[in-house]
This record gives C-alpha cells, sequence and structure tokens, in this order.
C-alpha cells in the first residue's frame, strides 16, 4: 500500500484545534492528511524514496507545484499553501520622501 504512515498526522504549530476542526479542509482531505500525512511529508522533505508508481507521481507533481491527477499531490499542495506566508494587500501606499508635503504650512485664520 503507498502512502503508509504508523501514526496519524497533526500539525497543532499551525492548527491548535487540529486539521478536521481549522475549517481550511474538507473532511476528505483532512482525513487524508490524517493518515497519509507523515508519508507525505517524509516525501516532501526527501526523508523517504518512493516505493510505487503512486508516489512517485506524487514527488513529482509536488516538485512541479502542480498537481493533475494525484489526490495527495493535490492536499499537500494545498496544506502547504495554507500554512505558507500570508500575503498583506495594503489600500494605501506609503509616502515617499519626495512627495512635496515638506514645504505644507497651514492657512492662517483671517477671520479675527
Amino acid at each position: 500500500m503507498s502512502f503508509e504512515s504508523t501514526k496519524p498526522f497533526q500539525d497543532f504549530a499551525h492548527f491548535p484545534r487540529g486539521l478536521r476542526r481549522c475549517g481550511e479542509f474538507t473532511v476528505a482531505e483532512a482525513q487524508l492528511l490524517e493518515l497519509s500525512g507523515h508519508a507525505m511529508l517524509a516525501l516532501y522533505t526527501g526523508q523517504r524514496a518512493p516505493s510505487c508508481d503512486d508516489e512517485q507521481r506524487f514527488f513529482e507533481q509536488v516538485q512541479q507545484g502542480a498537481a493533475s491527477e494525484s489526490r495527495h499531490a493535490k492536499v499537500w499542495l494545498k496544506y502547504l499553501k495554507v500554512i505558507g506566508p500570508k500575503r498583506v494587500h495594503r489600500l494605501c501606499s506609503p509616502m515617499t520622501a519626495g512627495s512635496g508635503d515638506d514645504d505644507y504650512e497651514p492657512a492662517e485664520d483671517s477671520a479675527e
């Protein structure tokens, strides 16, 4: 059997409530990660060599960053995307040094 692991995969560093309760994965994806996560991690990091065609396809698809047919690769790439760095979108740009606001003087009140 491919993607065998002896214990369930849990990543409490990124998902303190567990993979099933984090809201990022479907029930089927969370089960697949829990059952095969250690094997997928070992293949991804190079600690384990692929032992069958499914594992070899997983390894190639993960290295390319595009999973077309392997559901293990799709779930693993989604896992990597979820735990990866978050992008921050800002609605305003930072002020630059040459913006011309250095010589701004408030208008005097001439209503007196």
